[in-house]
């Protein structure tokens, strides 16, 4: 599937021209001169022409309008390859209308029903940007809501997986590890990697009443050990003081079962939405991706007409087209366009490099016969 079309269309030279005979010669080019070029017709409705000067004012909002819904088109199909990969889901193809996009965009079918070609101009652009919009500012509340899910799983993973100096130490400890009595209790010492011999031969003389031969090793990381320590109650205050001294930290923890249960639920239930949300999200993109890609093909085919007729002049005589030239092909293509546009405004046109004509759209290339680029992913 080409990832990259070309959108143009060709003046009806008069007199006795018509767009199926343009259609004829374009064909005959391309099959001659490119055979490897796929083309289509890119099929505008006879829409309401309105006023030149309506026409002029709408291609100022062309401009932002394409970048804006080409924009959000992007974003949406970013999301779902984040989410695809997220899931550990194979990309699929995505579709528009229930067709892959290449055939959606190839055989372009305006829809009446949702765009009478009757309705102005403007009102159709508007509409196009109003629903745009609408499922733009859904995607961020419904992304946000599914992003914080994921930012508490973060947390708690790190939390879990992190530093033996900040990490959550619930899931290292068990009940025949910790010690607690009217007089004694065991606490929780983090011993520098390095610091073990030192730990083991000095933690019974930091404090006259530690329980001799009393520490065990719990886990060890890259950098910290965990190890344990039973005391009498009432010194541990003294015992925690001479500790940092000497570089050991006495982590606060108070072994509950209640609560490492309550975690872990915790723990599994966000793992639910986090899934239950990515799934609800995917569906969702998939839906308004194929919208606003439906949307966006309507704006060019609005975009090609207006720029035709501003290019051509009334009343709209003109063949749209799509083609997909590969990289090696283009120079070609462009010639074999040129070439059938004959000497229309040809006055007015030289090499892009010697010209920046502002047209329509700001980003369509310069040349004399309407052209500019669709990307696709």
């Amino acid at each position: 599937m080409a990832t990259r079309y070309w959108i143009v269309s060709l003046p009806v030279q008069s007199p006795g021209g018509t767009s199926s005979s343009v259609w004829s010669r374009l064909q005959d080019s391309i099959s001659r001169h490119s055979f490897d070029t796929p083309l289509y017709r890119f099929n505008v409705p006879d829409l309401r022409v309105g006023t030149l000067d309506s026409l002029l004012a709408l291609s100022d909002d062309l401009v932002k309008s394409n970048v804006f819904v080409e924009g959000v088109s992007h974003k949406i199909r970013r999301q779902i390859e984040d989410l695809e990969r997220a899931g550990g889901v194979e990309s699929g193809a995505l579709t528009v209308d229930g067709v892959p996009v290449d055939t959606y965009l190839t055989r372009f079918v305006w829809d009446e029903g949702k765009y009478p070609t009757m309705s102005p101009l403007k009102e159709i652009i508007g509409s196009i940007q109003s629903q745009v919009a609408k499922i733009e500012d859904d995607m961020k509340v419904r992304a946000a809501e599914y992003n914080n899910v994921r930012s508490q799983l973060s947390a708690i993973n790190r939390k879990q997986s992190g530093s033996l100096a900040v990490r959550d130490l619930s899931n290292l400890v068990k009940p025949e590890d910790m010690i607690t009595s009217e007089h004694l209790v065991t606490l929780l010492a983090i011993v520098p990697k390095y610091s073990q011999k030192d730990w083991t031969s000095s933690y019974e003389s930091l404090d006259t009443f530690v329980v001799p031969r009393s520490s065990n090793k719990l886990y060890e990381d890259n950098e910290y050990a965990l190890y344990t320590v039973t005391l009498f109650a009432k010194v541990v205050d003294n015992f925690k003081v001479r500790a940092r001294e000497k570089g050991f930290q006495v982590r606060d923890f108070e072994y509950s079962p209640e609560a490492q249960e309550s975690r872990k639920q915790e723990m599994e239930k966000l793992l639910q939405d986090q899934e239950a949300m990515r799934s609800s999200l995917l569906q969702w993109c998939y839906a308004s991706y194929s919208e606003v890609f439906s949307s966006w093909m309507h704006f060019c085919a609005v975009r090609v007409f207006v720029e035709s007729i501003l290019r051509y002049g009334l009343p709209p005589s003109f063949l749209s087209a799509v083609l997909a030239p590969s990289t090696k092909s283009e120079k070609k293509v462009r010639s074999i366009l040129e070439d059938l546009c004959g000497n229309v405004h040809s006055i007015y046109w030289k090499s892009e490099d010697d010209v920046n004509v502002a047209g329509l759209g700001g980003e369509s290339e310069v040349h004399p016969y309407v052209s500019f680029t669709i990307n696709i992913v």
